[in-house]
């Protein structure tokens, strides 16, 4: 039986919970009367005690399914949109974010509309999966268990069981510190359309808070709008990706990483770079690291301008608006690679939409939208300096020569016997055509130009695919991306095992850098045993609280840890595994540690070229699990932004690389976890890069 949300009272039964950090984002709220805080606990565990009846009798134990089970595990589909009320009602008394006095009186509400939900599910008759208008609807992340909010307007002339899909738009909101989950839930169960058309859909993330959709936030973009195709008939050739300040940044991101799954682009305001917007070079400021600086590449939309030839690009700012500085930085990045973008700007207007020109806007999405995506255009420009980002249209990179310098490739359809590429730091590519038949000649195979280099690709039939390597500066067709097999065994297992284990080459998904692993599924495994040395373990203690508390409250999700001694072959076989401790302090770190590339005894850690004292001296890095090499390991840190990231989203970048060296003589602060003695990237192969 899945385990439920915790009772107000009692959270630790069921998550880790730690002492606040002295700077707080967001920032404290309001007193609440204890009347209103009481009246609320009653509310909280009436709908806890709903929310345990629901997911009652969800394990069969090995017996055969029947009807009523069948109709359970249908229930089970829409338990998230009651839990997720219960939640933000939770996270608001629990954790001191009541920030307006009408907010408690919305949270009650909230939790009514939880507790009829819950009866109306209850009965076998949700009715809020057939109303129309503006829905807030939850799903459960495969990050962390964590329920997410997301509002939903649902057109006024859909009707449950309609088979024609329909456009989507996707908005993404602006900054707000005191949005919490209560605040956004208010917001969109009276929302009005934006920019979507009577006959689409609108979807409103949330995002987890206040992030630019970077990180966990960027998953939420993704589970959200598979979980709203789920649920509806969605048109994937007509999804639209807008936003504005915070959410103009969003749409500059995701617009420019994942160009080719959108119908249109159009941010407002926000920003699309770092250095730049932050101000990061200001003299009075601490100059960025060397590692600091190319990871702002992650998320620059400016680095990869020449992605917007796969999209049609409209953009907004206001004449007067300081964050037109986005819009320019975009012009000036366009007009280097041969491009420009439609700007629309609304005169003498600041930080808003102009009304009129927002008329205009509304148009110019509404006609490219009703166009639709393309799906097979026959050139493909893509630009990238990660494989975390590796997709472009119908074609995919499976290898770079080196991560985080510019990978380029421009494909071209010639003709229907004819594909010409040209490429730049890759090593492996694959070109997929789309379903359906594929636009080759049929009568023999195409040939395929990389390089300047003539090459024969396999014999054509429907769902085309051709995959090629380079090797000793040529290319050849090459069989699909090997994929190392999922061992998953129990961590113990691995003292039964001699010899090297394979270490599969950075690809994507498993690429780095140390954040790379809170985008997808991930465990904080906390030691039990004695630290090697107490300043380590009283270290590795203190990470491990504040991860958790930030992750909270940055993230908006409660982290799943489990004690070294717990942990299951399903844990390995699913989830990244966050390791906090040392080899004697956590048996799991002890058990992999002949299989990774650093030494570590009581004396001395040997970390690549460096050896330092192990007293006070700890490392961070993130490698693939030994255990199960389509996982991460990750060695001490939680996402690496931290509260002295909070004065700009822009700032919200990794500030790690895949490992570094801490020296613990110097405290952590607001911005590192220690004295960076060192840190880097390890090369393609997972190895410690030469010097």
């Amino acid at each position: 039986m899945r385990q439920l949300l915790p009772l107000l009272l009692a959270p630790t039964l069921l998550f880790a919970q730690a002492t606040p950090t002295s700077k707080q984002n967001p920032p404290p709220g309001i007193a609440v009367p204890e009347a209103d805080a009481a009246e609320l606990t009653q509310r909280l565990d009436a709908l806890h005690k709903e929310l345990a009846s629901l997911t009652l009798g969800t394990v069969r134990w090995g017996r055969p399914e029947t009807a009523a089970d069948r109709a359970n595990t249908a229930k089970q589909a829409w338990v998230p949109d009651v839990e997720v009320l219960h939640k933000a009602a939770r996270y608001a008394l629990q954790y001191d974010e009541f920030f307006k006095p009408q907010e408690i009186a919305a949270a009650k509400a909230q939790l009514d509309l939880g507790l009829q939900r819950a009866k109306e599910l209850g009965a076998g008759n949700p009715a809020w999966t057939s109303a129309t208008g503006p829905l807030v609807l939850g799903y459960r992340s495969r990050i962390d268990d964590s329920v997410q909010p997301y509002g939903l307007i649902v057109p006024d002339d859909w009707k449950p069981g309609e088979k024609t899909p329909r456009p989507i738009y996707l908005w993404f909101h602006g900054r707000g510190d005191t949005l919490s989950e209560v605040a956004f839930i208010a917001g969109r169960l009276k929302a009005k359309r934006d920019f979507a058309p009577a006959h689409a859909f609108e979807l409103h993330l949330y995002g987890r808070w206040c992030n630019a959709s970077k990180f966990a936030g960027e998953t939420d973009a993704f589970e959200a709008l598979a979980e709203v195709q789920r649920r509806y008939a969605i048109d994937p050739q007509r999804i639209a990706v807008l936003g504005f300040s915070m959410g103009g940044a969003t749409s500059w991101h995701l617009g420019a990483h994942h160009a080719g799954l959108w119908a249109v682009v159009g941010p407002g305001a926000g920003f699309a770079e770092t250095q730049v917007y932050a101000k990061v070079y200001d003299p009075k400021k601490e100059p960025p690291k060397p590692w600091e600086e190319t990871l702002f590449r992650l998320y620059n939309a400016t680095d990869v301008a020449a992605n917007f030839a796969n999209v049609p690009l409209v953009v907004y700012s206001g004449a007067d608006d300081p964050q037109k500085q986005a819009a320019d930085m975009m012009a000036t990045a366009l007009a280097s690679e041969g491009m420009k973008m439609e700007h629309l700007i609304g005169p003498a207007t600041g930080h808003k939409y102009e009304p009129e020109t927002k008329k205009v806007l509304a148009r110019r999405f509404e006609e490219i939208v009703n166009k639709g995506r393309v799906v097979m255009p026959p050139k493909v420009r893509f630009q990238t300096y990660t494989l975390r980002y590796n997709q472009m249209k119908w074609i995919t990179l499976d290898a770079l020569e080196r991560h985080w310098e510019r990978a380029e490739i421009d494909a071209e359809l010639v003709d229907e016997g004819t594909f010409r590429i040209k490429t730049k730091n890759i090593t492996a590519f694959t070109i997929q055509l789309p379903a359906g038949p594929a636009p080759l000649d049929k009568t023999h195979p195409p040939r395929v130009v990389i390089d300047e280099q003539e090459l024969v690709g396999p014999a054509v039939k429907e769902g085309w695919v051709a995959h090629f390597r380079k090797s000793e500066g040529k290319w050849r067709p090459a069989p699909a991306p090997r994929v190392v097999e999922n061992i998953a065994m129990n961590p113990v297992d691995l003292r039964k095992k001699t010899g090297p284990l394979p270490v599969p080459p950075k690809r994507h998904g498993l690429q780095g850098p140390i954040d790379d692993a809170f985008m997808d599924s991930f465990i904080f495994v906390r030691p039990t045993g004695k630290a090697l040395n107490d300043k380590v373990g009283a270290w590795a203690q203190a990470e491990l609280e504040r991860a958790i508390v930030e992750w909270r409250k940055v993230f908006r999700g409660d982290v799943r840890v489990k004690d070294d001694t717990a942990l299951t072959a399903q844990d390995v076989a699913t989830s990244h595994l966050v390791l906090w401790g040392d080899p004697g302090s956590n048996q799991a770190i002890a058990q992999l540690l002949p299989h990774l590339p650093i030494q570590w005894t009581k004396d001395a850690l040997v970390f690549g070229t460096q050896t330092a004292t192990a007293a006070d001296h700890a490392p961070i890095f993130i490698y693939p699990n030994p255990a199960n090499p389509e996982r991460y390991v990750v060695i001490n840190s939680g996402f690496t932004f931290r509260m002295g990231a909070k004065t700009s989203n822009a700032l919200q970048t990794p500030k790690l690389p895949d490992w570094a060296l801490i020296d613990l003589r110097t405290p952590p602060s607001d911005q590192w976890p220690g004295q960076v003695v060192d840190a880097g990237f390890f090369d393609e192969s997972w190895q410690w890069p030469k010097k």
